[in-house]
């Protein structure tokens, strides 16, 4: 195949991708043949994850360390990316996380405000951006990492679920507003995946996160990169609106057989 006729690479960008789903992410998509924007707050880890993917698929890859939180960050992130970056054909919004494990009553509002500015602001920020350039070319597709939480509160859940509602309302909201624009959106919600997620709910206690998953398979980060693969790969005129997965031993947010 001559260089003319090489059709340009296609983009990915990659939120929360230091660990879990979002590095399992930015691995699948690596080995499509995506180039790649890593974003996440552990620089170290960016260096890393870029140094493996350039060595193992021979893609480009961007890193790029910042705090989805910060509204600045995310604007000047996308406006200043490099020329072979600039057009994102992919958004992956997978930064998020859950802090703490209390009733509402006893809950601390440190934990809601990170929980609400990660999970809900911090995806908007960055996706208006995205989805601005989306528009302007009429073509991309934007996938929302989600949880079932967000449609099945579960107890002690409560500010967790209702910033998961709010990705769910939002992946429904993208979809109505961009349908002129050609643009894709897709929603996954997960089920139990066992990745660094309970470990940070729990700060840091081990025990804790692992009773969380006892007697259960659970998903893996990689499980959830195959779900986002797959919904990327469909032919243009194919969106895949919702996809929820569980493992076997969970029926939903409520029903799970420990053995």
């Amino acid at each position: 195949m001559t260089e003319k006729n090489q059709q340009p690479a296609r983009v990915a960008l990659v939120t929360g991708a230091t660990s879990g789903i979002g590095e399992a992410t930015a691995i699948a998509l690596s080995a499509e043949g995506y180039d790649v924007v890593l974003t996440g707050r552990r620089a170290d880890r960016l260096r890393q994850l870029k140094a493996e993917l350039k060595k193992e698929y021979g893609n480009h890859v961007l890193a790029l360390c910042f705090d989805i939180r910060d509204r600045q960050q995310c604007e000047s992130a996308i406006d200043t990316l490099p020329e072979a970056f600039a057009n994102i054909d992919v958004l992956v919004n997978n930064a998020g996380l859950a802090l703490g494990f209390d009733r509402f009553h006893e809950g601390l509002t440190s934990h809601w405000d990170q929980m609400i500015d990660t999970n809900i602001k911090g995806l908007i920020y960055i996706t208006r951006k995205v989805a601005a350039k989306m528009a302007e070319a009429r073509k991309g597709h934007i996938v929302n990492i989600g949880s079932i939480a967000g449609t099945q509160p579960y107890e002690r859940g409560n500010v967790y679920s209702a910033s998961k509602h709010a990705v769910h309302a939002l992946s429904q909201g993208f979809r109505i507003d961009l349908l002129p624009y050609g643009i894709k959106v897709t929603e996954i919600r997960p089920g139990m995946v066992e990745t660094e997620f309970s470990l940070v709910r729990f700060d840091g206690d081990q025990q804790s996160a692992s009773q969380v998953y006892s007697g259960v398979e659970p998903l893996t980060g990689e499980n959830i990169a195959e779900a986002v693969v797959w919904a990327v790969s469909q032919p243009a005129h194919v969106n895949i609106d919702e996809i929820v997965l569980t493992p076997v031993a969970q029926a939903n947010a409520y029903y799970t057989n420990r053995g």
